[in-house]
Order: structure tokens, then C-alpha cells, then sequence
């Protein structure tokens, strides 16, 4: 991990340039020092040589010149031969083991050259010295300089020293250059360290901050310690958090709006993915799934593919790319369907499916075309009884007085009939204005319900239906006794009504902390579920036929919804063909 980082990195980089460059530089200068150590030593036994010979030729008596240049030789540690004639007149070897054999000043070639002229010679190398009767190999620098040929025929002063001396010297300055290059390299670590982490601090920083923008913390700023490159970066990332959380706040308000629209919205909406599974949906489409899901005998999130028809409408959208429309039947509500496809660039990334129910609108085309057919087929009859038995006693046809009021008593009926009719549609017609009076008083609901339950008891035995009663400990209810009689009079008599023999019908009443809850269940032949939407409308009868001896006006449960809605409480109905029919309604406490 130490590699990985900036730290790691830049100490390694810092080094590496380093070690380069102290290298070669280390190369240059043992080289250099080299040749410096080996020309001075030279130069030194050069001016040596010039002394020692000055003095062998200026001193008079030989002896003093020796004894002189005895003591000079041993004060600069140095070797002396003095040659004359091809012999050696002199050096300070005699007491050593080991001398420079004489015929190497002869015969190497760089030295012989002394003995030419006045030229000096200067060389290094492995020589023999010869003690003791064996020779050995030693490395020496020899200087030769000429004396006077003036005065020495093949006369020369040599002077050689082990290079020992130039090695230590040139250890010793190794030495000092590997001891800077050490310090040289501790120094740039530390530097090297210093400078990579006051890069490196602000780097953590930038990605602690980094990582909390990660989370949601947009107000989450860098600290400006620098204003070089590392302090325009931390001006640019704080901008950048800024910007984001604009952006972000502006996201989230445009997501709250829509949000709110779709929530708002009549219509259904629902987004679906390319893989045609349902991405967002607002509540009116909430409603159509859980219809579809209740219809399919499917608890909720048990199957996560759309209805049939919205399938085959989704794939006949992504697969000739523009909208389509269809109706959709579902739970005795219609739905008209518009699918949009939604585009990623050019491709097609999903769908958008638009859902309004026409349910209302459907139902008011049908009750606008009912009403005069169902109005009319109410008065029909009647109107035509009463003007064909008028007929009759003015054409003389009723001979008795028996005759006469049989016609008269169907007259009579039939009268009776109409008025029924014309008083309950001016009931609901005031209930649907809002002209509705409610004597609100308190009941005791429990031989209220006892009362009217046994006024049914008659018809219900006639038609050999069991009629049960089904309430415990509930209490008084305020309401308008008359208008809940009324109600529940028409409840009960449609479901004995609509119950076959040996059935049953029963009034189950619960009472809760908000308010009371009435149930009318029968086991009767039940309600199409094309129908239910329609049951609560005027002139709506389960019998189709219409017969006068089973069908009344087709009001009653339309004057009993508004009764209901005037005491500020709901009516539903739930059905099943030839399972039976269960009507709730609730009163509000």
C-alpha cells in the first residue's frame, strides 16, 4: 500500500533522481580526485627529483651531498637512486630487503628515455624489486630526472614512491564522497517525505471531504492552507460541492414536483422499464394494479408482470416505436390506456402508460340513455292499464257492479303505482340537490334494529328464508330514525327478494370507537359484476325482465345512498354470482 500512494511514489522518484545523479556524479569526481591525487604526486616528486639533483651537483663534496639528500628523502618518505655513468652512485635502499633491479631504469622504455637528454620522465606501474635472492612485484611511481650531461656522462636522479600513499589518499576522499551521498540521500527522504506530505495532506483531506460529499454532506468544504495548484484544486472542489448541491437541491425540488403532480393527478400514470417491469406508479395506477391483482387471485408483489393486455400493448409499443391506446376492463371499471415509449437517445429505454377512467364517463353515457327508456317503461304500463280499463267502463264492457270496481280497484292500483314513482323520483331529486331534512335524534339501536327486522319476519317465512339478527353490546346512535328505517327496510326487502328458498338473509350491526357499521348479507343469486358500478343509480334493477311482481321502481338504493351520504357516511356493495350480496354502509358517530 506505501507504493501505491503519493507519499510512496514521490520518496521513490526524489530517490531514484537522486541516486542517479549522485552516481554519476560520484563517478566524475573519484575519477577527477583520482587524477588530481596522482598529479600531484607526481608534481611533487618532479620538484623532489629537480631538488635532490640540485643538491647532488651543487654540493662539492659528494658525502655532504648524500648525507643531505639522505635526510631530505626521509623527511617527504621517499625513494632515491642516483645513477652516473650506468651505475649507481647512490640510494637509499641499502638497508631495505628489496631494491628496484638497475636494469629496469635501462631497459623500460619510459625511463631510458632520462638518459637521452634533458627530459623528465614520469610513469606507474608493477615493478621488480629484488631482495634476498627472490623478486617481488610492487606498485610504484617513478620520476627521473637528468643531472648535467655537462658534468655526468648518463647521469639521472630517480625518485619512486608506492602508490599506497595515492590510494589511501584517494580512499580517504572516497570515503568523504560516500559519506555526503549518504547524508545526501537521508536529506532528500526527508525532503522527499516533508514535500510529499504537504502534498499529500490536502490530498486527504480533499477525499475525506470527497467521501462525505459521497454521503449527502454537500456543505462539507475543503480547507485553503496553500494558493498554488493544490489550493486552486481545493477552490475548484468546493465550487464543485456547491454547484453539486444545487444541482442536487434543484433535482430534488423538480422530484418533489413531479411528485406532487402525479400524486395529484385524476389520471394514472406508470413508468416501466425495457425489461417491462413497473418502475413508478402514482395512486389512481396503484388502484388499477391492486384491481388487477384481486382479480387474479395474486396478493401484492406475488407477481411482478403486467396484465396481459398492458404486456401485448408494451411490446406493440417498443416494437413500432410510437404510442398506442386501448381499453382495459378490469373489477366492473373501464380504463382507457395510452403507452408512450420514453427514448435513451435512440433506443428505447421504456415505456410511459397513461390510465383514466372512464368509468363516470361510461356510466353517465349509460344513465343518460337509460333514463328515458327506464321512465318510460315505469309509466308505460300503468299508463296503458289505466287507459285500457277506461276504456272498458265507457265502452261498457263491465256489465256487474262486481266488474266495475275490479276495474276500479286496478285503476285504483295502478294510480297508486305513478304517485309512488313520482314521489320518489322528487325524493331523490331534492336528496341529489341537497335539499335533504334529517330529524336527528338518539336511538337505542338495539329495539330499533329488533323492530325492523320483524316486520320482515312475515315475508321472510312466506318465502321459507331464514332472517337472523347479529349485534352485541352496541349503544344509541344519533340519526334520523325515519330516514335509517327507510334504508334499511329497502336493504332487507331487495335481499329477501333477490334470496331463493331455503336461503338466508341477515343484519349484522357492529359497533366501533368512530362510529356503527351495518351489514346486510344475503346467499341470493348476486350481482353481475358488469353491474356494480351502477347499482347505487337511479332506475337500476337486478332483474332484467322488469316484472311488476318482483321489481319495484329501481330508486330505492339510489335514495338509500343519499340517506347514507346525508348522515356523512359511505355504502358499498360486494357480490359474487350465486354466492350472495352484501351491503355496507357505515354512520359516522
Amino acid at each position: 500500500m506505501f507504493w501505491r500512494s503519493v507519499v510512496g511514489k514521490l520518496w521513490f522518484t526524489f530517490l531514484l533522481l537522486v541516486s542517479v545523479v549522485l552516481s554519476i556524479l560520484m563517478v566524475l569526481l573519484l575519477q577527477s580526485f583520482e587524477r588530481f591525487h596522482v598529479h600531484e604526486a607526481e608534481s611533487q616528486l618532479v620538484n623532489h627529483a629537480n631538488m635532490i639533483a640540485t643538491m647532488f651537483e651543487e654540493y662539492d663534496s659528494q658525502q655532504d651531498a648524500f648525507y643531505t639528500i639522505e635526510q631530505y628523502g626521509q623527511a617527504f618518505d621517499t625513494h632515491v637512486i642516483i645513477l652516473v655513468e650506468g651505475e649507481k652512485a647512490w640510494s637509499t635502499d641499502e638497508a631495505e630487503a628489496h631494491q628496484v633491479a638497475l636494469d629496469t631504469f635501462f631497459t623500460d622504455e619510459t625511463l631510458s628515455q632520462v638518459f637521452s637528454g634533458e627530459q623528465v620522465v614520469m610513469t606507474e606501474g608493477d615493478f621488480v624489486f629484488i631482495g634476498n635472492g627472490e623478486e617481488v612485484l610492487s606498485e610504484i611511481m617513478i620520476v627521473g630526472v637528468p643531472l648535467s650531461p655537462n658534468r655526468y656522462q648518463d647521469g639521472a636522479v630517480f625518485l619512486y614512491q608506492s602508490l599506497s600513499a595515492i590510494e589511501a589518499a584517494s580512499n580517504e576522499t572516497k570515503q568523504i564522497i560516500y559519506f555526503s551521498a549518504g547524508i545526501a540521500l537521508v536529506l532528500t527522504t526527508i525532503f522527499a517525505f516533508f514535500l510529499s506530505t504537504r502534498i499529500n495532506a490536502p490530498l486527504r483531506k480533499m477525499r475525506e471531504v470527497a467521501l462525505e460529499v459521497a454521503q449527502g454532506k454537500f456543505d462539507t468544504k475543503v480547507p485553503i492552507v496553500t494558493h498554488d495548484e493544490i489550493g486552486h484544486l481545493a477552490i475548484a472542489f468546493n465550487k464543485m460541492g456547491r454547484e453539486l448541491n444545487n444541482n442536487i437541491h434543484a433535482l430534488n425540488q423538480e422530484k418533489e414536483q413531479l411528485s406532487r403532480i402525479l400524486g395529484s393527478m385524476a389520471d394514472g400514470v406508470i413508468t416501466i422499464n425495457k425489461k417491462g417491469r413497473v418502475v413508478l406508479t402514482n395512486p389512481p395506477a396503484e388502484r388499477f394494479i391492486q384491481s388487477w391483482y384481486y382479480e387474479k387471485g395474486l396478493s401484492q408483489g406475488e407477481d411482478e408482470q403486467l396484465p396481459a393486455t398492458m404486456k401485448q400493448l408494451f411490446e406493440k409499443v417498443v416494437l413500432l416505436e410510437k404510442e398506442q391506446v386501448t381499453e382495459v376492463e378490469m373489477q366492473g371499471r373501464s380504463w382507457t390506456v395510452l403507452m408512450t415509449p420514453l427514448y435513451d437517445r435512440q433506443e428505447i429505454r421504456g415505456a410511459v402508460a397513461v390510465f383514466r377512467d372512464m368509468t363516470e364517463e361510461r356510466r353517465h353515457d349509460k344513465l343518460r340513455k337509460d333514463f328515458i327508456a327506464n321512465v318510460s317503461h315505469e309509466l308505460r304500463t300503468p299508463i296503458s292499464m289505466l287507459q285500457g280499463y277506461s276504456e272498458a267502463i265507457i265502452d261498457d264492457i263491465a256489465g256487474s257492479d262486481e266488474e266495475k270496481k275490479e276495474i276500479a280497484k286496478i285503476i285504483y292500483d295502478e294510480s297508486l303505482r305513478m304517485g309512488r314513482l313520482v314521489n320518489e323520483l322528487l325524493d331523490i331529486a331534492r336528496m341529489e340537490a341537497g335539499h335533504v331534512e334529517l330529524n336527528v335524534e338518539t336511538v337505542e339501536l338495539q329495539p330499533f334494529a329488533e323492530r325492523i327486522v320483524w316486520k320482515f319476519h312475515g315475508l321472510a317465512r312466506e318465502q321459507k328464508i331464514d332472517l337472523d339478527l347479529d349485534m352485541k353490546d352496541v349503544s344509541r346512535i344519533q340519526c334520523d330514525p325515519d330516514r335509517i328505517e327507510q334504508v334499511l327496510t329497502n336493504l332487507l326487502h331487495n335481499a329477501i327478494r333477490h334470496t331463493s328458498e331455503h336461503g338466508r338473509v341477515k343484519l349484522v350491526i357492529h359497533e366501533y370507537d368512530e362510529g356503527f357499521k351495518f351489514d346486510v348479507i344475503d346467499t341470493g343469486s348476486g350481482i353481475p359484476e358488469e353491474d356494480l358500478p351502477y347499482v347505487f343509480e337511479r332506475f337500476y334493477k337486478a332483474d332484467k325482465a322488469r316484472t311488476r311482481e318482483r321489481g319495484g321502481t329501481g330508486l330505492g338504493l339510489a335514495i338509500a345512498k343519499h340517506i347514507v351520504e346525508a348522515h356523512e357516511g359511505t355504502i358499498s356493495v360486494h357480490s359474487k354470482i350465486n354466492e350472495g350480496t352484501t351491503f355496507s354502509f357505515y354512520l359516522p358517530k
